[in-house]
């Protein structure tokens, strides 16, 4: 039987995240390639109510939110690990991809180099995108499986950060997967065939309890290659915030070493399979925003290579500028103190007021609205599921009616 090594921490002794990364060294990870992907859904907006003191998740202000932090944890902690610090970022869940597609931080699908230019280009782009939904962790485990067999089976950790569960519509029967949820489980029993862990960190207000459960309830992989941190149960601690950040970086990766020991000996490191999803990003969709489609300086890991001709930004009236994007921006990425009926992360151009675009649900743009709430306001059914409180006027949500 193939011996599993554990991280043994003890609170009162990891308290600072550089011991974390000795801890995660003496168990036995040499090298690992991050992959990052970040939830764009609508949720964002209102699911950091109680956590995030009534601001979206993506707020851009003087402190880090929620995702920022949880960025800059992982990668204080993985550095020393990453070999080329090249990481390959991807953004979900926006009016752009919705559940079925992905797109890259950069028009031309390069790397960031370091957490410090994954920072700034989320700065950058965060202002200009439209939240929409519904979740589906799908596009970005599939993109994840892309790149690692493109690399020749490098070993790579996939960080997802998302604000709420995968979408589960009213219409789901009990002991059914909706489709965003099936697709979900679909792609990490794929993944399990590739060097890759999974780490899904859940930032916001929740409810989580469905993702508590998720690993348990997926079948058979060749191994146990996805794990769930609540960042937000962790951060609220009234502890010092080294150890925090220590407990969440120990969260998050503890089981990092066995998966990558589980990789060794089940042979799949180190060499392409000869099959993967071979999912291509989408540009970033930047509304009104300069184009940042120089010539790349770092295009990604060594054996990357994308499978398409580099696309520009979508522009909109807008001059191209050739200066890389990761440094001062020329998107001055303000962001307004949330409130309920405004739209703190986006600058797309205004919405129709036709009345066929009045039908659409305010969450994800995209499906029809047929689920009412007792204020009187409507979502789709999709969308309205799992709320707790009405996205528009903040009450709580004690009756809903199906339209038909």
């Amino acid at each position: 039987m193939a011996h599993k090594t554990m991280v043994v921490v003890r609170p009162l002794i990891i308290e600072v995240i550089w011991r974390v990364t000795e801890a995660l060294a003496r168990a036995g990870l040499e090298s690992s390639n991050l992959i990052v992907g970040i939830d764009f859904t609508k949720s964002n907006e209102w699911t950091g109510a109680k956590s995030f003191n009534r601001r979206s998740l993506h707020h851009i202000g003087d402190g880090l939110n929620p995702y920022e932090q949880a960025i800059s944890i992982i990668g204080k902690t993985l550095a020393v690990f990453d070999e080329d610090n090249l990481i390959p970022c991807f953004g979900f869940g926006d009016a752009s991809t919705h559940d079925k597609d992905v797109f890259s931080f950069y028009s031309d699908e390069r790397f960031c180099n370091g957490f410090e230019e994954v920072l700034s280009c989320y700065k950058e782009i965060v202002p200009h995108l439209r939240l929409a939904g519904p979740t589906s962790f799908a596009p970005i485990i599939e993109m994840a499986m892309t790149i690692v067999e493109e690399s020749g089976g490098q070993y790579h950790v996939l960080l997802i950060i998302a604000d709420g569960q995968v979408t589960r519509s009213v219409d789901t029967e009990h002991g059914k997967l909706s489709p965003q949820e099936q697709n979900t489980v679909d792609a990490i029993v794929k993944a399990s065939k590739f060097p890759l862990s999974i780490v899904l960190v859940g930032v916001g207000d929740g409810p989580w309890d469905m993702m508590k459960k998720f690993d348990d309830n997926i079948p058979s992989r060749d191994f146990d290659n996805f794990q769930f941190v609540n960042f937000t149960e962790i951060m609220s601690k009234n502890v010092a915030p080294p150890r925090k950040e220590a407990e969440f970086a120990v969260a998050a990766l503890m089981e990092i070493p066995s998966q990558y020991k589980a990789t060794i000996e089940l042979n799949i490191l180190g060499g392409r399979k000869g099959f993967s999803p071979q999912r291509v990003p989408l540009p970033p969709p930047l509304y009104g925003a300069a184009s940042s489609s120089s010539k790349p300086s770092h295009p990604g890991r060594k054996g990357f290579s994308p499978q398409r001709v580099p696309l520009p930004l979508p522009l909109y009236g807008a001059a191209s500028s050739s200066s890389k994007p990761s440094h001062p921006s020329s998107f001055e990425p303000s962001v307004p103190h949330y409130h309920a009926d405004s739209r703190p992360v986006s600058s797309a151009p205004p919405a129709s007021s036709s009345a066929d675009d009045n039908q659409l649900c305010p969450i994800c743009l995209s499906n029809s609205k047929d689920m009412a709430f007792g204020c009187g306001h409507q979502t789709c059914c999709e969308c309205g599921t799992d709320l707790q409180s009405c996205p528009i006027c903040r009450s709580p949500i004690q009756t809903r009616i199906k339209l038909y």
